[in-house]
This record gives structure tokens, C-alpha cells and sequence, in this order.
């Protein structure tokens, strides 16, 4: 995987501040002590009412005692930033396009794409659509930051990163923290968990250069047999007139589309999901060819290649996704339900989420706050966690919320019903640090922003564009419509969910939730169990006959395929206390079909389905536990080998030095360690299947469209298996020569054997995964190539190898389009929450709760993350109060001067 742009230029700076930062370790400790937080005895903090108490345990988890919701979150503000100030200051600056000013000129590329977007601008929109009471959280939160900051004064006593940083920002102060300084993040949340975006892009790039058959298949049906989605028949349906059938093998539509049998027909279904769609054009006709037009591959590119500019705060691509499920009290030894998470991102260090607890000393309705869990440090709350009644869960839904519109321009005009309209203009100012000022201008039609403008590269965007009649500039522009560019009042969720004391309060907050949208598990201690899909589903109607809506992208120029609408929350699929009382979670398809429009492009549910699996093999040696909770967690089979194996033990291979290490494969029980008896089959067979997807894909896909290995290449090259004649397995490289699935197998076999030779050595039996997939958990700007190693040192973890692999329960995923087998996502956390015992819960996070390097605290979870091993998490006063070792006192700042 590329590194963001932001990333590759922002920090050959660190070469010159190598002195600087590590004159000597010892001079690197000290200028690191500086920044350490107090954990123990008095301070006082201006603006509280009363006395807060922060207890910390042994890994440095700080769980916060106060008498009021502001003092509350005033102290999880100072304490927030006492741990990590420097990872909240670097995300603010990225979510309001200021990354110039912190880092120089290695920003600007991600400032005017974060600018052109808007994310600050939107919201400090939603800022009052909020209640008095989610305002006075925010602003509580704000003041306990920038308590912080006054205290600390100098930035170099913040974080010793901005000692490194001190060159390329020289005089660099830190700013106040606001309430939007809070809410953006919730936008840089949003964009990387956003579902279709690259797909989009990617086959409105491939029209055109791939023929229309084979772009089918790269998006295959979901396996609804195989797989079972979230919600069955039994449990949810959608209202009257959305019900759907099964895929109905188009590719990459699930159940009816617009314009087809058993697609919305009367007038009440037309409301609520949208008007049909276009009927079939004639063959060869403008309206069939546009797409496929030169103007439009270059448009879509410049777009692609704008966008990636946005570095990744949580991670995208097909690994983002997670695990959970929860089981009722039947199925338990306790009778009481669990419930279990691990969110799929981006490894960073310090990681994405921070361990709190947030404790009114007296639960009342002015003080409803005992929970803990998984916070972000810039957020106010907990996003993911429990309190004394309720436990609940994330996965990556993954709706369609994003779609893409070809826009005939004319400078700032734009083609809309024949002719050009006006569009919105403004000007940005992007401040550089120790440079010039950049400007910048924005424009916007009425779907959204124009991505394409954000390099200037692709300002000329060709010509010659066949529009099924209509009179044009022959030039495209690409605007982006995105639900999360809408105000909403998303934050208010957050605090709702976490004073939540029953299924329907839960349900009542998933109505605030607009993005992102995800799926929620939610369990209680008075048994009930249940499921939730939440967020802004935008309705519109498909510009691209037989696909569903925001398969491809849209002429921006026609009314008719704009947004409509949102669908009704209450059209959204939920389910209490289904009748097998169990419910996974993972990323799968909600629905069988896709009514209402949630997503075309589900993870393919070889996870899903493999959870499910465990539980029932679980439930039939007896009641399950948290120990089974977590064993499940921790699973590494892979599903898909069970299907590819039986074609790699058939093929024709001669000579022992390629019959040795496929011998490895015929004792393999489909496990992928880091390490053991197993882990060298683990590593041929991943590097058999790397092999495969570059033969099969890579001589016809563009640089940067190839297939990851992720569920959907596996879905796809199950279905290849059976066609040994299909197109794909041919070598557009090789003329006159028609390669067969036999030959492509064989080949990746032999290609497989030589390069983990080169890489591993010639015995196969001392091949380990683990050498070759490693995690490597790395600072958010000194890292890479680029910077010194003795500074990567400092700030990142060395790489750790690693059991699990890609689309597996254990999702340590890497991706084939790169040049090795390094983790890309993987578990931000690990959570099991015992609802009859809160406090038998347990957890462990990516990292550990500081920021800031040379601390304990700053990668002291990591070993037992890497290991699968988990810690006791204590939630109750007494069970908090046992596991402290550090009490920290917060007073209110006295009166006198």
C-alpha cells in the first residue's frame, strides 16, 4: 500500500533535526519526560464545579470520578490531552486542512483536498444542530484541552515531537481547542470507513479498457447460501413493497435493480427507494459509449489521485471492516449475555482509540455517565464500550453514502438541463510553514465539491466525449457527493448511547447516528440482545442500466439521477432478540438483497460465516464463556484455502524441489501461526495465492485496480475455479499463447516456490509466516523510508510477526498489490463484555493509553495484542479502586489571584 502523500514529502526534514532529537538517549528521555502527564497527587483545573478524581491502573488506563456531566468531560478533555495532545493536535490540523502549518510543504497536497471538501466547514454547521446539553459536553471538554495547554505552556512540553517538528514549523504555537475541533474528526472517521468510493472510481476507469463480461465478474454476488447476512428472513423484512429476492447474478447487484422485474413499481415503493431506472439503450448508441470516453478515464483518474492524497486516520480499503457478535443468556454458562468487538484498521502507534472510564459518582438524570470503553482522544465519551446496563458494539456497515457525478464544465459553469448554470466559488488560503502562502479555489455544484480540480494536472481532462446527444465542453470535471458533507447531528449519538439503559433509549440514539454508518450489537444485563443498522442512506436512481444506484458514476448534467432523499430510519433492518439468540456481525451483507439501497459490496462473510461456525461447534461441547469469546477472536483458519487447496495438490509439478514444499500443504490444517509446525505451509500457501492473483489480474488491470486478496478476490477466484477457460486466467502478455486455470496454478506454485527461496531459504520445512507477515505499528509522520532510522526508532515499534491473514476471523490483513506481506489493517482493540459480570470483562488495545514515547504506558499492550493475550477490565468503583496506583486529584483553580 502507498503511503499517503502527506507522509512521503512531509518529513525529509527529520534528516536535518536528527541531531536535535537525539543528540544522546539521554537527552532524548529527558526531552520526553517533559511531556509525561501527572498521575498523582493535586492540580487544579479551572471551571469545575467539584472534585474529580483520576484513578489510573497498572497499564496507565485513567477512569474518571466526578459529581457532574461537565466536570466529567472537562476532565476527560485534560486528561485526553495529558496522554496524547500531539495526536489531537496533528488531527485537527488534518481535518481542517491545516496540515501545512504544522509539517511545511509536504501538506499542501492533503490541505486542498481536505479544503475542497470542507470537512471543518460542515462542521461548524452541525455545531447547532445540537442540544444545549450535547454543547455544554462539548465546551466542558474544550476547556479541560485547553487547561492543558495553558498548564503546559510550550508545545515542547507537549509532545516531544514537536521538538522534531521545530524546523519545519519554527515559532509554531498551539491553538485553542474548540467544539469543532472535536466534531471534524468525526469527518476524518467518516471518510475512511466510507464504503464504494474506490470501486466506484475503479470501474467507471475500467469501462472501456475491460470488456463489459469480465468487469462483471470482478464484483461477484454475494454468497447468501454460504454466508448468511446479519439479519435473516425470519427476523426482518422491509416494509411493505421493498421485499427482495436473492442476487439474480448481474454482477455486483444483489436482488432486483431499478427498471427490472421485481424492482420498485408502485408509487409508494417509488418514494421511498426511488423512480426506476433508464431503460436499455441501443447497442452502440452515445448514451452506452460515454462512459468508455477518453475525457471520462482521465476525469475519474484525477479524481482517483487527488483523493488519496487524504492520509488515512483510521484506514480504507477493502481490510477496514470488524468483527462482532453477541450471544443470548441461553447459549451462556452465566445466563446472561456477551458480547464481543475488534474493530479492522490501520495499524498506528499510538493507536486510534484510547481506554477510558467515565464515572458520575451518583447516577441521576442530571449525571446518567457510568461507562467505559474505547474513546477517541479529541472526542468527548466513549465510542464503543459498556456502562452498568448496556454493552454495544461496532462493524463497518458500509452503505453506499458516496457517489460520483460527471460534470460538463465551462470555468465556473456547469452543464445542467441543457445548459450551464453557475457554480458555488470560493477561495481558501493554505498557510505553509516557513513557505508562501497557497491559494486555492473551490468549486461546488449541487452534488458537492469538484475533486478533479484539487491537481492541476488534470486540469486538461481530453476531448472528443460521445453525450448521447447533448451539447458539451467535451471536458469532465468530478464532483463528489458524500452524506457525511451534510450536517447532521451525529455527535449527539455518542453521549445518548453512553447514558443508554435499555433497548429502545439504544435504538432512540442509533436514530442520531447519521455517519458513519455501522452496524450495532448491543447486549444488556437484563438479557436482551439485538442489532441495529443506523446512518443516512441517500435514495436516488442508477444512471447505468441493469446495476443498482451508485454502481458507477452519474452525468451530473441530468436531474434525474440527483438524491431525493434519505431512507427512513425506520426502513432501516434491526432485530431483538432473534430466536436462535445469536447474532454476528462482520461486515457481511445486512439483507438478503439490497433494499433498502445499504451497499452493493459487502465484505464477502467468509469471516461471518466462520464466527457462526465456531459458536455452533462451541455450543455442542457446552455453555459459552468469555475464555470461548476470546479464543474465537483469536481463530486463524482460513475458509477460502478449503476451496483453492484441492487444485494446488492436483497440479502437475516435477522435480523434488517443487514436490517438497507442496508436500508442506498435504499435512496443513488451514491455520496461518506465526510460527510452528504449521507456519510453513501457512507461508507457501500465501505466497501461492499472492502469485495467483498477479497472473490472473495484473496484465489487465491498471497500476493500482488489482485484486488485494481480500474476500471479494477470493469470491472471485472460487467462482474462476470452476470456469477453466474463463478469460481471466489467459496472459494478455503473452501472444499467441492461451493460458488455462492448470497452467496459471502451476506457475504460481513454481513462482511461489522460487521467491520464497530467495526470501526464506531453501528448506521449506524452516519457512515461517511470521518472517515474512509482520505488523509494524508506526508514528503518523516519522515514519517511512524517508525519515532517519535512529528517529523511526524513537517513534514507531519495530514490525512483530504475526499469526492471521487476510478475510480471516484473526484479520491481520495484507494486500497482494503490494510487494510484500506486511499487515495493512488488523484488531484496534479486542473487547469481551460479560454482561452478568462487568467486571470479568476484558480487553487489550493496539498499543496503551500514552502518547508519547519513553513512557510505560506507550506500547505496553502491545506484546499481549501481538499474542492474543487480553487484561482484566475493570469497571466498577470497587473493582477500579482495587486495580489503581495512581490517584490523581482535580480541584477547582482557586479564586485568588
Amino acid at each position: 500500500m502507498s503511503r499517503p502523500l502527506w507522509q512521503r514529502a512531509a518529513v525529509p526534514l527529520a534528516a536535518l533535526l536528527v541531531v536535535i532529537v537525539v543528540a544522546g538517549a539521554v537527552l532524548g528521555v529527558g526531552l520526553a519526560r517533559r511531556s509525561f502527564p501527572k498521575t498523582g497527587g493535586t492540580l487544579e483545573l479551572a471551571g469545575l464545579d467539584g472534585g474529580v478524581e483520576v484513578l489510573r491502573d497498572a497499564l496507565g488506563v485513567p477512569h474518571i470520578y466526578a459529581d457532574t456531566p461537565e466536570d466529567l468531560f472537562r476532565a476527560q478533555g485534560f486528561v485526553s490531552a495529558q496522554e496524547r495532545f500531539f495526536q489531537m493536535d496533528l488531527r485537527r490540523h488534518i481535518t481542517a486542512g491545516r496540515l501545512s502549518e504544522l509539517v511545511g510543504e509536504g501538506g499542501v497536497a492533503t490541505d486542498r483536498v481536505i479544503r475542497t471538501l470542507g470537512w471543518r466547514r460542515v462542521a461548524e454547521q452541525e455545531l447547532p444542530l445540537l442540544s444545549p446539553t450535547a454543547r455544554s459536553y462539548l465546551q466542558a471538554y474544550s476547556a479541560g484541552v485547553n487547561a492543558y495547554i495553558e498548564q503546559q505552556g510550550s508545545p515542547s512540553s507537549m509532545a516531544l515531537e514537536y521538538v522534531v517538528l521545530a524546523t519545519s514549523a519554527p515559532g509554531y504555537q498551539v491553538e485553542p481547542w474548540d467544539e469543532v475541533d472535536s466534531l471534524a474528526w468525526l469527518k476524518a472517521m467518516a471518510w475512511d470507513l466510507r464504503d464504494n468510493y474506490d470501486d466506484e472510481l475503479a470501474r467507471g476507469r475500467l469501462v472501456g479498457s475491460v470488456p463489459l463480461t469480465q468487469l462483471n465478474t470482478l464484483y461477484p454476488d454475494y454468497p447468501y447460501e454460504e454466508h448468511p447476512p446479519i439479519v435473516g428472513v425470519d427476523e426482518w423484512s422491509p416494509p411493505a413493497n421493498g421485499e427482495t429476492a436473492p442476487g439474480d447474478g448481474r454482477g455486483g447487484t444483489s436482488g432486483p435493480v431499478d427498471g427490472e422485474p421485481g424492482g420498485p413499481s408502485d408509487p409508494a415503493d417509488a418514494a421511498r427507494l426511488g423512480p426506476p431506472g433508464p431503460p436499455a439503450p441501443p447497442a452502440g448508441s452515445p448514451t452506452q459509449s460515454w462512459m468508455a470516453a477518453p475525457a471520462v478515464d482521465d476525469a475519474l483518474a484525477g479524481a482517483q489521485a487527488a483523493l488519496a492524497a487524504v492520509p488515512e486516520l483510521v484506514g480504507r480499503g477493502e481490510g477496514i471492516g470488524s468483527n462482532s457478535w453477541v450471544v443470548s443468556g441461553e447459549h451462556t454458562a452465566s445466563g446472561k449475555p456477551i458480547l464481543a468487538n475488534d474493530p479492522h484498521l490501520s495499524g498506528s502507534q499510538p493507536g486510534v482509540f484510547m481506554q477510558t472510564g467515565l464515572h458520575c459518582r451518583q447516577l441521576s438524570q442530571d449525571c446518567p455517565f457510568d461507562v467505559s470503553g474505547f474513546s477517541f482522544a479529541g472526542f468527548p465519551g466513549i465510542i464503543i464500550g459498556h456502562n452498568t446496563q448496556i454493552a454495544w458494539g461496532f462493524t463497518n456497515m458500509a452503505p453506499d453514502v458516496t457517489d460520483f457525478y460527471l460534470e460538463d464544465v465551462r470555468q465556473d459553469r456547469v452543464m445542467r438541463e441543457g445548459q450551464y448554470v453557475p457554480m458555488e466559488v470560493r477561495t481558501e488560503t493554505i498557510k505553509v510553514a516557513g513557505g508562501d502562502d497557497v491559494q486555492l479555489t473551490v468549486r461546488e455544484t449541487v452534488h458537492g465539491p469538484i475533486v478533479s480540480d484539487v491537481l492541476p494536472e488534470v486540469a486538461d481532462l481530453g476531448t472528443d466525449a460521445p453525450q448521447g446527444g447533448v451539447q458539451t465542453s467535451q471536458d469532465f470535471a468530478v464532483s463528489l457527493a458524500w452524506t457525511a458533507l451534510e450536517p447532521h447531528p451525529t455527535a449527539e449519538a455518542v453521549f445518548a448511547m453512553n447514558a443508554a439503559t435499555g433497548w429502545e433509549d439504544f435504538r432512540d440514539a442509533a436514530r442520531l447516528f447519521a455517519v458513519p454508518a455501522q452496524n450495532l450489537v448491543y447486549a444488556d444485563t437484563s438479557g436482551t440482545i439485538g442489532y441495529q443498522a443506523p446512518g443516512v442512506v441517500p435514495v436516488r436512481r442508477s444512471a447505468t442500466h441493469g446495476t443498482p444506484p451508485g454502481f458507477y458514476p452519474a452525468p451530473g448534467w441530468d436531474p434525474a439521477y440527483d438524491w431525493t432523499g434519505y431512507v427512513d430510519f425506520e426502513d432501516l433492518p434491526h432485530t431483538v432478540d432473534p430466536p436462535d439468540g445469536i447474532i454476528v456481525a462482520a461486515n457481511q451483507a445486512v439483507l438478503r438483497g439490497n433494499r433498502p439501497f445499504l451497499t452493493t459490496e459487502n465484505d464477502k462473510g467468509y469471516r461471518s460465516a466462520r464466527i457462526g461456525e465456531l459458536l455452533q461447534e462451541h455450543l455442542a461441547q457446552g455453555p459459552l464463556t468469555v475464555e470461548t469469546m476470546q479464543q474465537i477472536q483469536l481463530d486463524d483458519h482460513n475458509s477460502f484455502a478449503e476451496t483453492l487447496l484441492p487444485y494446488l495438490l492436483d497440479a502437475q509439478l516435477e522435480g523434488e524441489f517443487y514436490t517438497e514444499p507442496r508436500d508442506l500443504l498435504r499435512a496443513w490444517d488451514l491455520t496461518n501461526p506465526a510460527e510452528g509446525e504449521q507456519a510453513a505451509a501457512a507461508a507457501y500457501y500465501n505466497a501461492i495465492y499472492d502469485r495467483l492473483l498477479g497472473m490472473v489480474f495484473d496484465d489487465e488491470l491498471p497500476p493500482g485496480l488489482g485484486a488485494t486478496g481480500n474476500a471479494r478476490s477470493m469470491l472471485l477466484v472460487s467462482q474462476l475455479l470452476d470456469d477453466p477457460d474463463n478469460p481471466w486466467w489467459d496472459n494478455k502478455g503473452t501472444p499467441g499463447v492461451v493460458e488455462t486455470r492448470d497452467v496459471v496454478i502451476r506457475t504460481a506454485m513454481i513462482d511461489a516456490r522460487h521467491d520464497l527461496t530467495s526470501r526464506l531459504g531453501k528448506d521449506p520445512r524452516g519457512w515461517e509466516w511470521g518472517e515474512l507477515h509482520t505488523v509494524a505499528l508506526e508514528h503518523s509522520v516519522l515514519s517511512g523510508d524517508e525519515v532517519p532510522g535512529v528517529v523511526r526508532s524513537i517513534f514507531s515499534q519495530k514490525p512483530a510477526p504475526v499469526s492471521g491473514s487476510t478475510a480471516m476471523v484473526n484479520a491481520m490483513n495484507w494486500d497482494a498489490t503490494t510487494a510484500d506481506y506486511t499487515v495493512v489493517t488488523a484488531p484496534a482493540f479486542r473487547m469481551v463484555v460479560d454482561l452478568a459480570d462487568l467486571d470479568a470483562s476484558t480487553w487489550v488495545n493496539q498499543t496503551g493509553v500514552s502518547g508519547h514515547p519513553f513512557h510505560p504506558a506507550w506500547d505496553d499492550q502491545t506484546a499481549a495484542w501481538v499474542a492474543g493475550e487480553t487484561y482484566p477490565w475493570p469497571s466498577s468503583r470497587e473493582a477500579v479502586l482495587e486495580a489503581a496506583e495512581d490517584t490523581l486529584t482535580l480541584t477547582p483553580a482557586s479564586s485568588t489571584p
